[in-house]
C-alpha cells in the first residue's frame, strides 16, 4: 500500500509539473482530479492496514498473556507449594521451554539412556552436566512421552545428583526451596533423582515420581 501511495504522490508531483508548463483545459483538469482522489483513497487503505496490524499485534500479545497466566495458574493447582517453589519451578520452566521442541534437546547432547517408565516416559540425560551442582535452570534428564504421531512431547524434567557411595546415611540433596521435593536414592544408577512435571500436570504432585496422566505408547 506504501508503495502504491508512493507512486501515486509521484506521479501527482509529475503531472502538476506538467501543468506550470502548458495551458488548462477541462481533460487536464478531470485527469488531475482523478490523480488526486485515486491518491487519497490509497492513502485511506495505508491507513487502514496499519490500524488492522496494529490491532491484531495488540490481540497476539493479549492472547500471549493471558496464555502465560494460564500456564502459571498450573502451578496453583499443586497444594503444599509455597510462592517461593512456584517462582523456582517457573524459572525450571522457562529454561527449558526450548526443549518442547525435541531437536533442541538433542543438538544440546541430551542422549536416550533407554530408560522407559509407564506413567513417566522416555528419559533423555545429558551426561557431560551431571555433577553434585543442583541448579534449577539445567535439568540433567528430561522426561518425555510419545503421541499418537510417534513424536515427542516434554512432560518433565528430571535432577539427577551423584550419590556418595561411601555415605550410606548420606542426606537427600538441598533441592527447591521448601520441603515437597520427593528425592529418590537410585543405587541403580547411583543417583539422587528427582522429578519435577513443568510441563505436563500431575495430580499426584508436581514432584511426584509417576504421572497417572502419562499413558506410554
Amino acid at each position: 500500500m506504501k508503495y502504491l501511495l508512493k507512486i501515486a504522490s509521484s506521479y501527482t508531483l509529475f503531472v502538476t509539473k506538467r501543468l506550470s508548463l502548458t495551458r488548462f483545459n477541462s481533460n487536464t483538469v478531470s485527469s488531475l482530479i482523478l490523480i488526486a482522489l485515486t491518491t487519497a483513497l490509497i492513502g485511506i487503505a495505508c491507513k487502514k492496514q496499519e490500524i488492522d496490524n496494529s490491532a491484531n499485534e495488540t490481540l497476539s500479545s493479549s492472547n500471549e498473556s493471558k496464555h502465560a497466566e494460564t500456564e502459571a495458574f498450573t502451578f496453583s493447582k499443586h497444594r503444599g507449594l509455597n510462592w517461593h517453589t512456584i517462582w523456582q519451578l517457573q524459572q525450571t520452566r522457562a529454561a527449558t521451554a526450548r526443549y518442547r521442541n525435541f531437536n533442541n534437546a538433542i543438538k544440546d547432547s541430551f542422549e536416550d539412556i533407554n530408560v522407559v517408565v509407564p506413567n513417566m516416559g522416555y528419559h533423555f540425560m545429558k551426561k557431560k552436566i551431571v555433577d553434585k551442582v543442583f541448579d534449577i535452570r539445567r535439568p540433567e534428564i528430561l522426561v518425555y512421552n510419545k503421541k499418537e504421531d510417534g513424536s515427542f512431547e516434554l512432560g518433565a524434567v528430571e535432577f539427577a545428583i551423584p550419590i556418595d557411595p561411601s555415605n550410606p546415611r548420606e542426606k537427600a540433596p538441598e533441592g527447591f526451596i521448601g520441603n515437597a521435593d520427593e528425592w529418590e536414592r537410585n543405587e541403580t544408577f547411583g543417583l539422587w533423582l528427582l522429578h519435577a512435571w513443568v510441563w505436563n500436570f500431575n495430580p499426584d504432585g508436581i514432584f511426584h515420581e509417576t504421572n497417572p496422566r502419562v499413558i506410554v505408547h
